[in-house]
């Protein structure tokens, strides 16, 4: 039997990227608990959280056929520290500003979970970019467009942000994003729906 394709993120930039699928699709939101823990990894923490998040959508999952719920979390650091989700403009300039000509990491992981058989496969695509050393002017005006408030390292590359990156190292421009296809495809045929040959909004589709 086909399962149903789930997001467990709200996110409208990772829905973005799963729509160039073409295929249905239904978001869930995971309400996980995202609170560090001591002595975590930037790596381990998102391989963690995308791992909770799939499987507690799967475990709620109800519908009348069974959920292939794919969960996602993404961490930015500088080899130190963390840059969270700024909230405010003020945080997200302090993070800009404070990235100008620096490398960042951004961790992206992914897992997928069967809500029907538990089956589950977990990967990451870490991406490094450089930061180009914009002027305050040009980060005010890039702050002014995009409000980045909800993006890790207040980066939104899909959009203007490309301006903001020198340099990027990396498999996947996707990865950025927080949804990198390239490994969903591989972690979705390591559970035998691979997302290229599977007929998801074909017509046979449940």
């Amino acid at each position: 039997m086909l399962p149903v394709l789930v997001l467990a993120s709200r996110s409208p930039h990772r829905a973005k990227v799963l729509e160039r699928l073409d295929a249905p699709f239904e978001t869930r939101h995971s309400e996980v608990d995202e609170t560090p823990i001591t002595g975590e990894s930037p790596a381990q923490r998102a391989q963690r959280l995308a791992l909770a998040k799939a499987q507690a959508v799967a475990a709620r999952w109800d519908g009348p056929h069974p959920a292939l719920v794919i969960g996602g979390d993404q961490v930015a650091h500088d080899g130190e520290n963390l840059l969270r989700k700024p909230g405010t403009l003020a945080k997200a300039r302090a993070q800009l500003l404070a990235s100008r000509g620096r490398w960042i990491t951004f961790e992206s992981a992914l897992a997928v979970v069967h809500s029907g058989s538990g089956a589950m496969a977990q990967g990451a695509a870490p991406v490094r970019v450089r930061f180009a050393e914009l002027s305050e002017a040009e980060l005010d005006a890039y702050l002014a467009v995009e409000q980045p408030l909800d993006a890790a390292g207040a980066l939104y590359s899909e959009r203007l942000g490309a301006v903001l990156l020198h340099a990027w190292e990396g498999a996947d421009p996707s990865a950025l994003i927080g949804l990198p296809l390239n490994l969903l495809h591989r972690l979705t045929s390591e559970l035998g729906w691979p997302l290229l040959s599977t007929p998801w909004g074909r017509g046979n589709a449940p």
